[in-house]
């Protein structure tokens, strides 16, 4: 009998590339540094959590310059450097981007919502609230860069579970509870259906790396491929979930309404930008074989997402409380499915990362203005606390710039000139489902595009009216003030410039 050697253990320890996963780490680690400094914090000096959180998510941020232009894996088997479980490539580096300029622009609205609510005798946990949106940040930094599922799936309900507490952040409000329930409660059984899905595909592939189960996929027994195919449609539930796609968009309005505005503006982009990443690695990187079962479901849902989220906007009575949230709620389940509509054509494509690209691109023009109109809207609530789209009426003549930069925002949205990048980005995504051979689904796009123009116009028309009464005076602050000053100056630039976009999410996406 042949003697197996048993395998040394220097063979078993892993050196970590800590430069790669520094912008994750550096995040989780600030995050700690808060909730232990809240112990030793007085209520006093409590803001100062906020100014730490503020420069922990900026030093995250910078940890991504020295990774740009070279592509870093690290937890990676033994046996095969190509099976990773984290991979620093363009595409990570985009949505890594995305994640932490958007929380950074969250914290910066967040510092005023803190300070009035400690004002108006309704106090948040500051040091909990920054702790949970840095582990959220955290969360959502990791999950681009996972390459094999559990990786996924923790990254998944690291960036989910956090915010699930800052929903019901706001403990005396009802409606705050109901929304963290409601959004719990969903979640918890979307990922219960995905944590299914893995298991069927680690059963038919034995294995959880996202490369490794591309090649298995390929040669499935024929007894196991009705399982593998229900394995991969079901993988994708928990994704399409925190990309609020129909028909799984129904926790969207209450949960925006009922969370503090910072932390809906939060979800809208940085979850997203969570569900689409996880969507985009399952699909095209870990599930490229059975692009004949995906492709035609995520179009499916693409048409469907973007009818009732615009058709659901386009129903928003003015005068009625929170209408302003809500418009812009619905108006993120319309922007979903346009975003679906590159990942779908990636399945019909002979260049998928040209369609993914097209995604991303979309998806940066869409974190600008879409966080620029949630800022305005929380300078708005500062004095009108009500949101309703009536209380924005005449906002030009008490605060013109701030009127002028929503209205900018919501041309962008509707992809109007001056808003030029917003033209740009549905233009790239138009072409991505023609290139494809989705006509049916560029037709749809262009209908709902029609669609959303009348409530963004109205909204914007409105702003340009004269005040009922006397104009309302509008308190800003520093933070606030520099939080829409820098989404307009992006898309303003961006307006100016599209091809800098393009350049940003060129081919070359995944190592």
């Amino acid at each position: 009998m042949t003697a197996v050697a048993a395998p040394s253990v220097a063979s078993l320890v892993q050196s970590v590339d800590w430069a790669a996963i520094a912008p994750p780490t550096i995040a989780a680690v600030v995050a700690l540094v808060v909730l232990v400094a809240d112990l030793f914090v007085d209520e006093r000096r409590k803001p100062v959590l906020g100014w730490i959180s503020v420069a922990g998510l900026a030093a995250a941020g910078l940890a991504l310059l020295p990774l740009i232009g070279d592509e870093r894996s690290t937890f990676c088997l033994a046996s095969s450097q190509e099976a990773c479980s984290y991979t620093a490539d363009r595409f990570t580096l985009v949505i890594q981007f995305l994640v932490l300029a958007g929380a950074l622009l969250t914290a910066l609205l967040s510092i005023s919502t803190l300070k009035d609510a400690k004002n108006a005798h309704t106090p948040l946990p500051e040091g909990e609230f920054w702790f949970l949106l840095l582990s959220s940040a955290a969360g959502a930094a990791l999950l681009p860069a996972s390459r094999d599922l559990a990786t996924l799936v923790v990254a998944l309900e690291v960036a989910s579970l956090p915010a699930f507490a800052l929903v019901g952040l706001k403990r005396d409000d009802r409606r705050s509870s109901d929304a963290a329930l409601k959004f719990f409660l969903s979640s918890v059984t979307a990922t219960a259906v995905t944590l299914l899905g893995v298991s069927f595909v680690y059963a038919t592939t034995g294995s959880l790396h996202l490369t490794k189960i591309a090649s298995e996929l390929t040669q499935v027994n024929g007894q196991f491929q009705t399982l593998a195919q229900a394995g991969v449609a079901l993988t994708l539930v928990g994704f399409a979930f925190k990309t609020a796609a129909a028909p799984f968009h129904f926790w969207v309005p209450d949960t925006y309404v009922g969370a503090p505005l910072p932390i809906a503006a939060y979800l809208s982009v940085i979850g997203k930008a969570v569900g689409f990443s996880g969507l985009i690695l399952v699909t095209v990187v870990a599930f490229p074989s059975y692009a004949d079962v995906w492709g035609p479901a995520l179009a499916a849902l693409a048409a469907l997402t973007m009818t009732l989220g615009n058709v659901a906007a386009l129903r928003q009575q003015a005068t009625r409380a929170y209408s302003a949230v809500r418009l812009l709620a619905w108006s993120s389940v319309g922007q979903a499915g346009y975003l679906l509509v590159p990942i779908a054509a990636a399945a019909y494509s002979d260049d998928p990362q040209k369609s993914i690209g097209s995604t991303l691109a979309y998806a940066l023009m869409y974190a600008a203005v879409n966080l620029g109109a949630f800022a305005v809207a929380a300078l708005v609530a500062r004095t009108k606390p009500l949101n309703r789209l009536s209380d924005y009426r005449g906002l030009y003549a008490s605060r013109p710039l701030a009127a002028l930069v929503l209205g900018f925002f919501l041309l962008c949205l509707a992809g109007l000139p001056p808003g030029v990048i917003g033209l740009f980005a549905k233009v790239t995504v138009f072409s991505a489902a023609v290139e494809a051979g989705l006509g049916w689904l560029a037709v749809v796009m262009a209908v709902n595009v029609v669609i959303a123009l009348f409530y963004y116009l109205q909204w914007t028309a409105a702003l340009f009216r004269a005040p009922e009464g006397e104009p309302a005076a509008y308190r800003a602050s520093l933070p606030l003030t520099a939080a829409i000053a820098v989404t307009a100056a992006a898309g303003v630039v961006l307006s100016g410039a599209p091809q800098l976009i393009l350049r940003f999410v060129g081919s070359g996406l995944f190592s």
